[in-house]
Order: C-alpha cells, then sequence, then structure tokens
C-alpha cells in the first residue's frame, strides 16, 4: 500500500525573514508523499518571490495569494481548505516554525497504528531566547489517550498537550467536515478545534520533539500578551465544554479555582496602569461566561498584591541584615 498523503499548509504574511527556512524544513522530511501550498496573505516584502522560488523547483509546491488581506485566523482556515481531496492527513506549519526532518514521519506512523486516533501532537522545541522543550506529553510510552479524558484533563489544568497548530497533524476528515474549521472570533482557535473534535475521536502524542517554534511577533502575539486572553478564554471553555468532559462537582471547583487565579492577576494590573481598553475587554468577557466584573474584588486583589511585595520586601531586608550581621 502507497504511504498515504499529506496536505502541507503555510499561511504567511510578510514571513520573508523565515519562510526560507520553513519551506526548508518541509523539504528535509525524511517522509516524502506530501504536497505543500503556502498561502500567503498580501504580503508586501519578499514573501511572495520566495515562495514562487520553491514552487518553480518543486512541483509539490503550490503557492496561492489571497485576493485581500484577511485576517491571521481566517487565513488559516483558507490554508487548511488547501487540503487536497486525496490526501488522509492535514499539517500545519506557521511560517516562523520549522518541522524536523522526521516529523511527518513519525505522526503518520502513530495515526496510522491507530485509526481512531483524529490529532496527533507531539513535544516541540522554543529555540529563543533560551532553547527549552515545550509542552508535556502522556506519561511514557503511552501514544493515545481516548479524546474525552484528554480534553477533561485539559479543562481541569492537567498536563498540557495540545501545543500549538504546528506541533499538530489532522486527520483531514476533519478539516473537511465543516468550511471554517478554526473559531475565526477565538484567538486559542487551536486549541478549541481539539476541544470540539476530540469527542468521538482519540488523541495521540509522539514522544520526540518535532517542531520548532520561533519567536512570535505577530500582532495576535503581542495583543494576547498584552491582554491576557487566556485567562478569558479558559473560562468560557469551561462554560462550553466543561458540561461535556467535566463531572459537575469537578467543574464547579476548576471554575471557582480558576475565576481566583483570574482576580489576582486583574488586581496586578491597577498597578500597570491599563488603559480603559484593557478593563473593557475583560468586564466583557466575564460577561460573556456568565461572571459579571467585580470590581470591588479587583480592588482587594489589587490590596492583597501590594501587601504581599510589602511583606516580601521586608522579609528580602531581614535576610540581608541577617547575613550583614553575621560577617
Amino acid at each position: 500500500m502507497p504511504e498515504p498523503l499529506v496536505s502541507v499548509v503555510t499561511p504567511v504574511y510578510n514571513g520573508e525573514r523565515f519562510l526560507r527556512a520553513c519551506v526548508e524544513s518541509v523539504l528535509a522530511q525524511t517522509y516524502s508523499r506530501w504536497n505543500y501550498t503556502i498561502v500567503n496573505n498580501r504580503s508586501d516584502d519578499g514573501t511572495q518571490k520566495i515562495a514562487e522560488e520553491y514552487a518553480g523547483r518543486d512541483p509539490r509546491i503550490r503557492v496561492q495569494t489571497n485576493e485581500k488581506f484577511v485576517r491571521a485566523i481566517e487565513n488559516y482556515n483558507i490554508a487548511v481548505r488547501q487540503t487536497t481531496a486525496d490526501a488522509k492527513y492535514t499539517k500545519v506549519v506557521a511560517a516562523d516554525d520549522q518541522l524536523f526532518p522526521e516529523c511527518l514521519a513519525r505522526m503518520v506512523d502513530l495515526a496510522e497504528r491507530h485509526p481512531n486516533v483524529g490529532i496527533v501532537g507531539a513535544y516541540g522545541l522554543a529555540a529563543s531566547p533560551v532553547p527549552k522543550v515545550l509542552w508535556q506529553g502522556f506519561p511514557f510510552p503511552d501514544e493515545f489517550m481516548r479524546g474525552p479524558e484528554a480534553c477533561r484533563s485539559m479543562l481541569l489544568a492537567g498536563p498540557y498537550v495540545f501545543g500549538t497548530p504546528t506541533s499538530l497533524l489532522f486527520d483531514a476528515n476533519l478539516i473537511r467536515s465543516r468550511h471554517t474549521f478554526f473559531n475565526e472570533s477565538n484567538l486559542q482557535a487551536d486549541v478549541e478545534a481539539c476541544l470540539e473534535f476530540l469527542e468521538h475521536r482519540d488523541f495521540g502524542f509522539v514522544h520526540q520533539v518535532l517542531t520548532v517554534q520561533g519567536v512570535r511577533g505577530d500582532s495576535l502575539s503581542s495583543f494576547s500578551e498584552r491582554f491576557g486572553t487566556d485567562l478569558p478564554w479558559i473560562l468560557q471553555s469551561l462554560r462550553t465544554y466543561g458540561p461535556k468532559y467535566c463531572e459537575p462537582e469537578e467543574l464547579e471547583k476548576r471554575v471557582a479555582q480558576h475565576l481566583e487565579g483570574y482576580y489576582w492577576y486583574l488586581g496586578r494590573q491597577v498597578y500597570n496602569r491599563r488603559g480603559p481598553e484593557f478593563w473593557k475587554f475583560h468586564r466583557d468577557k466575564l460577561a460573556a461566561a456568565g461572571h459579571p466584573f467585580d470590581r470591588e474584588l479587583v480592588a482587594w486583589r489589587a490590596i492583597g498584591c501590594a501587601l504581599d511585595v510589602l511583606f516580601n520586601l521586608k522579609r528580602s531586608a531581614g535576610l540581608v541584615r541577617r547575613w550583614l550581621q553575621k560577617r
């Protein structure tokens, strides 16, 4: 039997600084049966030229240029829709990421040995600023987990295994099951897709570092970091998917735990002089998740943060004083 075909896709906007390394990592795969589509989102740098250069050298590579500029997650949806009709799997590679040579081979091998696996993940490597292995896997040598159990573990703050789009291999039938695969209103759309599609499928995990994550410098990453978007998203996920995967008691406990941490975060932001846009964002998101914004609780948490800083300063001063006295 021939190897199953993998459709590899890369959505890119102004990626001339890193696109070559990304494409070269796909060309270096030990697994040979793939096609590759680069979706150029109206870049105004050298992205188009680089992509066309590679397409001209390898018939497995093609370039699609959007008619108009679209938002990042919409471009991801355009990219995964390039999965060809004869492909069995879809592999996303962000333009600033790379694959290790055995990535496709290892992921496809696991998926083929476990037919009910719908999504395969693996460890990743953050190359900068300090190299480190990303995410946590299953206990070795377990290769897969029932989808609902993987989702339950994630929602209850267990080991994080879903990674990013680059670290995942999708069954192409999941991609084809709906026109808009990633929720374009959610910055964590890749994790939401896992929660959405693993209800009846298993999640596989390769115990190997298979991808390299580049330094995120795009506007989505910047916005997410500045606004702490993961906090309201987790709350909304608990509301949407918690009843499906968790017991009522454990879900209630997890929501309370998350809200506690959420308000401590908001309390710290009082001292960072966040503007009206920041507070409106969290007020709206909390309300949407069914938890109206508690201004008084933010104030109490801010006071608690200040007292904690003062206590630690006093404790540190005492340690220094005792150290000096001993000398």
